[in-house]
């Protein structure tokens, strides 16, 4: 018997390498997990890797018991920090992420050339549904032109049925990242599907209700969580037991950069299912996401959010207005200009 999507991993995992991070011959690919990881996603992507002539290293660590910053403690952190300054291109499969933690954060300081790929808790199933079954090619134009309608707006205006409600302008000389799948070239780059940026944070007022997930700590919800923002913070947290959870998670840091607002994110991979996994749940059609706490100076120039971990939990089935014109109803597209997409993505 084959296990579970054995050929259509092989694909997938081709996919990554060939077409998303374009290994040549004799470049050195970094392979990260940790000991929740999908073994079967590594070996794939390491094979793949070989096969296309590069030369793939598989680093295993133990699980840490936070994410970023809060997996320092239990990380070899000048070690890694010494393998990832010489790659070529680092994926991450690590379920308890590495993204913003201490080597994470050396390696793109000091290796100009890294492609770094965060694929945190990817598995057999959501490899082969987002990354070998999704036409990247068209993805990545509409992504193209949401970016761009997103980037030349002034103000946003987002609301869901579960009762966010709120406002926001956006700062022209932030980055808006376009996330279709290619990293190719040097830089930071995630599971295709993604539209992230980070507003003029003290603009952000209103109500953001989590009812998707939020990762961490919790995972899948079972009752919404409300924050109510007030210039970019989050001065309150409603709900019932998951929100006393994810207030006490906050609280736990003894840092106010926490309860700091951080970037939003639109979700746009098709293949993508409400799985409690952040990687997969914040690229769900028609969301939008919200991270909080620790975020990058590219993000946020010059300098970022300095915290000591970092959180992201999704808005389901979100409308959304740029400059009083509608992006997205309700999950689904609704701007004229992207009307030729809603046959190929919302079928």
């Amino acid at each position: 018997m084959t296990d579970l999507y054995e050929y259509e991993l092989e694909k997938s995992a081709r996919d990554l390498i060939e077409k998303s991070l374009d290994l040549k011959e004799e470049e050195t690919l970094i392979i990260t997990a940790d000991t929740e990881s999908d073994e079967r996603v590594v070996n794939a992507t390491a094979a793949a890797a070989f096969a296309a002539g590069a030369k793939p290293l598989v680093i295993w660590n133990p699980s840490p018991l936070g994410v970023g910053k809060d997996a320092d403690p239990m990380l070899p952190v000048d070690a890694l920090e010494a393998v990832l300054k010489e790659a070529d291109a680092w994926v991450e499969f690590n379920n308890k992420w590495l993204l913003y933690s201490t080597p994470f954060e050396r390696a793109m300081e000091k290796n100009d050339d890294l492609r770094y790929m965060c694929l945190v808790g990817l598995d057999v199933d959501m490899m082969v549904r987002t990354i070998g079954r999704v036409d990247r090619e068209k993805l990545d134009e509409f992504m193209q032109k949401v970016t761009q309608l997103t980037r030349e707006a002034d103000h946003m205006k987002i609301k869901t049925p579960a009762g966010t409600d709120l406002e926001f302008d956006n700062n022209p000389k932030y980055p808006v990242d376009c996330d279709a799948g290619d990293a190719s070239e040097p830089g930071m780059f995630f599971l295709a599907g993604q539209i992230a940026w980070t507003p003029e944070l003290e603009t952000i007022n209103g109500k953001i209700v989590f009812d998707g997930s939020v990762d961490p700590p919790v995972g899948l919800l079972d009752e919404p969580i409300e924050l109510t923002i007030e210039e970019g913070k989050v001065v309150e947290i409603d709900g019932g037991k998951e929100a006393q959870e994810f207030e006490r998670w906050l609280k736990s840091f003894d840092d106010p950069n926490m309860f700091r607002l951080a970037h939003i994110s639109y979700g746009f991979n098709p293949g993508a299912k409400l799985s409690g996994n952040v990687l997969e749940d914040e690229r769900i059609w028609g969301c939008t996401e919200w991270g909080l706490g620790y975020i990058s100076g590219h993000n946020y120039p010059p300098d970022g959010i300095d915290a000591p971990s970092h959180t992201d939990g999704i808005c389901l089935n979100s409308t959304v207005w740029a400059d009083g014109v509608k992006i997205l109803e309700k999950g689904s597209i609704a701007h004229p200009e992207l009307e030729e997409f809603k046959e190929i993505f919302e079928k």
